[in-house]
């Protein structure tokens, strides 16, 4: 396979990951309550309407002209997990067909997020890309900060998310107070460090997909040294400018050009998408 046929690819599952990396855009609703001394904190509660049970949103992953592969972000069910109720949400990613003969691409994230305070208790990650495999799990304990993974024992901060849980926090926010051009600082846990995420806010647009016409917020997350997506280029990410907040499009620049990721169908959500025009 070419050099530029397999960046593409690797680009393609980048590109979809990229939407969970926007994390805790508020720090300061990550602020631990106070408790007893010899007693656990209780956890935060925070109410939010953006999402529920049975939403399942499916994207078109372009470059140019050719649909390379497709993303799907769902919660299909509740789960239980340490006594505590969660949604457990599904990330999947597929090269299409007629890339499968050269290079193909079966990618699976998991993260059961908490139904009341929307942080992590549980995230697995398994990866299929051509010859390459990983599989990897973490669990979070939001008392002692730490996260369990299958590598290692790691510090993390309270309420620290995954990659899964960061994006689903933030379509919970109101960007109402936002000014174009100001900037977040911004952490979340992958594989064995937190990172630091700067996601400046770019304004309003409307945008147009196969999925309709939607007007949306514009942010770039830029990923610090070392970062998962360090010399990806510039990516921009467009949210409904609505109480769901869907992620409506996903641009990513590379050196050959750029990968598009377009919302193609939506369903289940948490009530009516107030930011579509048609």
């Amino acid at each position: 396979m070419s050099i530029q046929r397999r960046f593409i690819v690797k680009v393609l599952v980048y590109t979809s990951l990229i939407v969970f990396q926007i994390s805790l855009l508020f720090p300061s609703l990550l602020a631990q309550k106070t408790a007893p001394e010899g007693k656990p904190p209780p956890f935060r509660s925070i109410e939010q309407s953006a999402f529920s049970v049975g939403e399942e949103l499916i994207y078109d992953v372009n470059y140019g002209f050719i649909t390379a592969g497709q993303a799907k972000m769902a919660i299909p069910r509740y789960s239980w997990q340490k006594g505590r109720k969660c949604f457990h949400v599904q990330f999947l990613v597929k090269s299409k067909p007629f890339f499968d003969s050269f290079y193909r691409v079966r990618d699976r994230y998991e993260s059961y997020i908490d139904a009341e305070g929307l942080f992590p208790w549980k995230f697995i990650q398994q990866i299929r890309e051509g010859g390459y495999k990983r599989d990897f799990s973490a669990r979070f304990d939001h008392v002692a900060e730490k996260a369990y993974t299958t590598e290692g024992e790691y510090p993390v901060p309270a309420y620290t998310h995954d990659v899964v849980s960061a994006f689903y926090f933030m379509r919970t926010h109101d960007y109402s107070g936002m000014r174009k051009g100001q900037k977040v600082e911004l952490q979340n846990f992958y594989k064995d460090s937190t990172y630091t995420l700067t996601v400046v806010y770019h304004g309003k647009e409307t945008v147009e997909v196969e999925a309709g016409t939607f007007r949306t917020i514009i942010l770039e997350p830029v990923m610090e040294e070392g970062g998962l997506f360090k010399a990806s280029g510039r990516i921009f990410v467009w949210l409904s400018d609505d109480d769901r907040r869907i992620p409506v499009q996903v641009d990513a620049e590379i050196p050959i050009g750029s990968i598009t990721s377009e919302l193609i169908e939506y369903k289940g959500v948490n009530g009516p998408v107030r930011a579509r025009i048609k």
